[in-house]
């Protein structure tokens, strides 16, 4: 298992370019099982949950071609010849967003069998939400020794779906589904999300009749068939929030070229309640750090278009160096405060209460060994460690490779000390 060494104590200067966002691709790879001509997705990152994805969709029988191998990178998939309407434990086990097949092979195909999925353990995701608005539509589901099984006797009925709470995954999955089922759906209390949209959006190049995208009531025709199309993947708001709170940690000054403000809006409003300017350029942001303290602040997340829960740790990281105190509420994932044990290792001051973390800030943190716990946890570190004191040395970070698309090689341009350490080099360096 690799780990990732990081000196830190110098400002973050220079340009990062924001790759495409994974939380709008693995939906928009799915939406390929919808049609048997070719998807062309373009400004594809290239990540662990990227080629989970991939390596789940062709063991379905999707032909995949990859043009390219930095930003820009395209994928290409044809599903006119699926052979196995199985998506198998091993693979879906290692990654939540694998659910998102049944919608389409339910809805193509009248069939799936797909296994309870995984992900990051941060706390309770229950697809319960998936299934009852597939049975809503005609869907016969059964759950048998860890799998979904799904079929339905003719074609999906459009009907009239009213989410018990809002549910990005859920709304992905019967958006897609309803575009090949009979009749109109419609879809209330859906998830708002620039992801959810991203797709939509991309559903209509392929023939698609969506109404509503960006609201939370979307009205979706069937149609009897969707056909290919050429569409770029949006930018990672994510990702972007992320780099701009180790720009602002830092005190350094960071252009973040390919987004846009209009993603992240309530994590740019917070970040300027905290006193650090980010502006829009040519090219996307421009993050500066004023040269004075971070001001604290209070964050409570919200489904879109409130304050994004993968942001929470990362603000959270940012914040431990805040002149006052800051509070952070968590009303989404009730298992997300992990990372916090690992960042007081490095000295913050973080006292948790319930679904609430009190953070006070100090004057300096201090290089530990800690530990990644989940995606975004990890990053938090990394932005702890940019500005710390001395070494630190973060142990399992797959997570960032599930996410972060050449993490490293990004901010090493900026200036960062920071490298990749093989565990098997560091095992062969000690036998010699």
């Amino acid at each position: 298992m690799d780990k990732i060494r990081i000196v830190g104590g110098t400002p973050l200067r220079g340009v990062i370019p924001i790759s495409g966002a994974k939380n709008a691709a693995l939906p928009l790879m799915a939406a390929c099982l919808l049609t048997d001509d070719k998807l062309t997705l373009c400004n594809m990152p290239y990540l662990a949950d990227i080629v989970t994805m991939a390596n789940l969709l062709a063991q379905h029988g999707v032909d995949l071609n990859i043009d390219g191998i930095h930003q820009g990178r395209a994928i290409t998939l044809c599903a006119g010849h699926i052979h196995n309407l199985t998506a198998p434990y091993e693979v879906v086990r290692t990654m939540r967003a694998s659910v998102l097949v049944l919608g389409p092979l339910l809805a193509r195909f009248g069939a799936a069998r797909v296994s309870l999925p995984g992900g990051c353990a941060i706390g309770t995701r229950p697809i319960d939400l998936h299934l009852k608005a597939l049975e809503q539509m005609g869907a016969e589901i059964e759950l048998i020794d860890g799998y979904i099984n799904a079929k339905v006797p003719h074609r999906l009925k459009g009907t009239d779906i009213q989410f018990e709470k809002v549910s990005v995954g859920a709304t992905e999955n019967i958006l897609m589904a309803a575009c090949l089922a009979e009749g109109e759906t419609i879809l209330r209390n859906a998830a708002q999300e620039p992801e959810v949209a991203d797709l939509a959006y991309c559903l209509q190049a392929m023939g698609a009749k969506i109404e509503g995208i960006g609201t939370s009531e979307l009205r979706i025709q069937g149609v009897n068939s969707l056909h290919g199309c050429t569409y770029t993947v949006i930018a990672d708001r994510i990702e972007a929030g992320s780099f701009a709170a180790a720009a602002a940690i830092t005190g350094g000054d960071v252009e973040l070229v390919g987004i846009r403000a209009s993603l992240m809006q309530s994590v740019i409003e917070k970040f300027a309640e905290a006193g650090i300017g980010i502006t829009e350029t040519e090219r996307g942001l421009r993050v500066v750090g004023t040269g004075r303290k971070i001001q604290g602040i209070d964050i409570m997340t919200a489904p879109y278009p409130g304050f994004p829960t993968d942001m929470q740790a990362q603000m959270m990281a940012m914040l431990s160096m805040a002149e006052g105190a800051s509070m952070v509420t968590e009303t989404i994932f009730e298992n997300r405060y992990m990372h916090v044990p690992e960042l007081i290792r490095m000295g913050t001051n973080i006292n948790v209460h319930g679904s609430s973390a009190m953070i006070r800030g100090v004057s300096s943190l201090r290089g530990a060994e800690v530990m990644a716990t989940d995606l975004r946890a990890s990053l938090s570190l990394v932005i702890a460690a940019l500005a710390a004191e001395g070494e630190t040395i973060i142990h399992r970070v797959y997570h960032l490779d599930r996410g972060y698309e050449r993490l490293e090689e990004k901010l090493a341009a900026c200036g960062a000390t920071i490298e990749r350490i093989s565990e098997r080099a560091t095992a062969k360096a000690e036998a010699a």
